[in-house]
């Protein structure tokens, strides 16, 4: 007998055979052929390729725009693997936004010595400028990506929180909606969670962010940095799904208190801006002078209660990671209970106790 797999097999578990959520899905694979595999994974990848549903790689000239990632063989999540990942993540982003508020207002988190202060103070991502602000509704973080790694049956890591702008979203749309149109028979067998709402969804949840002065159903639109951004696909994406116009810092301007988006009819106010672009680029009045991608003045109308930016500027702090490795702490300091998605262990090379 063959010695057990020493790490863990999404299909296979530890080497005990084909764990129950693969059943339905390994008994349709046996019976398709290895020729039949390859075409259809070359018939989405050509797909991808017609439609332009690449993402830009950086600093690597020999290959600046890729296609997604596409594989035929799907990361299975059982609905009771699924809900302990929704407790766990929403228990997560709570402490998140409770950690944010608590930062840019008493710092309570500081006074209790659970968190350095200089780790606050001296972070490039921590703005000033948020300090005493109440965003609409309390909201710092209207969307939030958590990455989680699997090691073993109903065991998860998460291995990063992204709370600045979060992207990647619009790929996982596209990859399910790749697998419906070409293998509508494995859907018509297994029951699968669908995740098409997910834009309509994401709209509901900025109209609701409105500022309190927003008249009617509030006007959405996406800020993007242009074209040569490597995740423009997606902002164009959900902007479209969404149904609300993608702008970019030239569309904007103030006007009257608030800020004005171009039209066809002119310029018409914008209650909510989902932004895409980074703190540093956002508003070159408060933030970097030289940013062409931005807005002058946004800032200012959006402490003065003149429109909601999600995610909040200032957001960015809780990327951080050394940040990452007090999230324990912070989770149990602002929901009272221990954290229900543990983090990856972590070694703080500052802290002599760690070394």
């Amino acid at each position: 007998m063959g010695e057990a797999p020493e790490f863990f097999d999404e299909m296979e578990g530890f080497g005990g055979g084909v764990r129950a959520p693969y059943a339905g899905y390994s008994g349709w694979l046996k019976d398709m052929s290895r020729k039949d595999l390859l075409k259809k994974s070359n018939d989405a990848h050509e797909f991808f390729r017609r439609t332009g549903i690449t993402f830009n790689v950086y600093g690597q000239a020999e290959a600046d725009e890729r296609l997604i990632p596409f594989d035929l063989i799907p990361r299975i999540i059982a609905a009771q693997e699924w809900a302990q990942l929704v407790r766990g993540i929403e228990q997560r982003v709570k402490a998140i936004n409770a950690f944010l508020h608590d930062i840019y207002h008493r710092q309570e988190i500081i006074r209790a010595g659970r968190v350095p202060e200089r780790l606050i103070r001296e972070n490039e991502a921590f703005q000033p400028k948020m300090i005493g602000f109440d965003p609409p509704g309390g909201i710092y973080t209207h969307i939030v990506g958590v990455d989680l790694v699997r090691t073993g049956a109903n065991e998860f890591f998460v291995l990063e929180d992204n709370a600045r702008t979060p992207s990647g979203v619009s790929y996982m749309l596209e990859n399910r909606e790749t697998m419906l149109k070409m293998f509508p028979e494995l859907f018509s067998h297994i029951r699968v969670e669908p995740v098409q709402q997910y834009p309509t969804m994401l709209r509901r949840s900025l109209e609701r962010s409105a500022p309190p002065g927003c008249d009617g159903r509030p006007t959405v639109a996406v800020l993007t940095p242009g074209i040569h951004n490597s995740a423009y696909f997606e902002h164009a994406f959900l902007a479209d799904q969404m149904g609300v116009e993608l702008v970019e810092g030239h569309d904007l301007r103030v006007s009257n208190g608030r800020i004005a988006m171009r039209t066809t009819r002119g310029f018409e106010p914008v209650d909510v801006i989902y932004r895409r672009i980074d703190d540093d680029f956002l508003d070159p009045l408060n933030f970097r002078p030289d940013s062409m991608l931005g807005v002058a003045g946004i800032l200012d109308i959006y402490r003065s209660g003149g429109i909601t930016i999600a995610n909040a500027p200032g957001t960015g702090i809780a990327d951080d990671k050394a940040i990452y490795s007090f999230m324990p702490e912070i989770v149990e300091f602002y929901t009272g209970e221990k954290p229900l998605l543990p983090n990856v262990e972590t070694w703080r090379c500052a802290d002599p106790e760690s070394l």
